[in-house]
């Protein structure tokens, strides 16, 4: 069993939900022509990152109608990013749709950005996992994967690929950090970010990083420059990475988990100590 992710590396229209939807809908069908499963947007995509929206402005499900009927028609999934309404203020948000066009999870962004504009939204309290027709999937968006829990949590959720909606710069060690969450957690990660200067570099990785001889094999499956605009694509073996988190002994094997009460303890001390936290 085999998994094709088509990942967008596009910067959309801010506040421009026609043409962002119109986009989405032909870059469905470009994805599914090329035999993928999937289509993974950046950050925020159908709405634009903007942080001046209010909850009324906020995109809700029934916004994704169009895109849930192109799924059903093609037999196609997408993450579905946006600027959703939450309960008093706007969320930042995917939806995961599947191949029959229903929305089988709505993850909301966990770390908001609380040291920058992000502050003003509605944060998520849990990392959720969906079964994508026989694949679990997870997701995590932007500022979730500069914290090590967010991917450690999905992998105890059942998380066999984890997807990444993302929409920033600086992105050389963030890269390599992906890479590593696929290794550490025997997960496959997939990232889409907008193109641009400093930007770019959507990625996926394998966790596969040796063979049954303990030869190391290269675990990049796709890593793009910061200029490209459009599709890229990433094949995931389910049959391999299944074989692989069955044998090897990353991910839930042998933690020693009485040491790690300090992770749940919320006391914040110097240096990290910051304004508005």
């Amino acid at each position: 069993m085999k998994l094709k992710i088509a990942i967008l590396q596009k910067r959309s229209k801010s506040r421009d939900f026609k043409k962002n939807i119109a986009d989405v809908k032909s870059f469905m069908r470009e994805a599914k022509s090329n035999g993928a499963d999937i289509l993974l947007l950046p950050e925020c995509y159908l709405t634009g990152y903007d942080l001046t929206m209010t909850n009324d402005e906020a995109l809700t499900e029934a916004d994704l109608f169009e895109i849930r009927e192109v799924a059903s028609e093609l037999e196609f999934g997408v993450v579905a990013t946006a600027l959703a309404k939450g309960a008093k203020s706007p969320r930042n948000t995917a939806f995961v749709i599947d191949k029959n066009g229903d929305i089988i999870l709505k993850y909301d962004k966990v770390h908001t950005c609380d040291f920058a504009d992000e502050r003003v939204l509605e944060s998520g309290d849990d990392f959720h996992v969906c079964d994508f027709h026989g694949v679990k999937l997870g997701v995590m968006i932007c500022y979730d994967r500069e914290y090590p829990e967010s991917t450690r949590i999905l992998m105890l959720n059942g998380a066999e690929i984890i997807l990444v909606p993302n929409d920033c710069g600086s992105m050389h060690p963030r890269v390599r950090a992906l890479s590593t969450r696929a290794y550490e957690n025997m997960c496959g990660v997939a990232m889409a970010n907008p193109n641009g200067d400093n930007a770019g570099k959507s990625c996926a990785f394998s966790p596969i990083c040796w063979d049954k001889n303990g030869k190391c094999v290269e675990n990049t499956l796709m890593l793009a420059d910061e200029k490209t605009e459009g599709l890229l694509y990433a094949e995931f073996d389910m049959d391999e990475i299944r074989e692989y988190r069955e044998r090897e002994m990353m991910g839930n094997t042998f933690r020693k988990v009485k040491a790690y009460s300090k992770l749940v303890d919320d006391s914040v001390e110097y240096p990290f100590i910051r304004e508005g936290q």
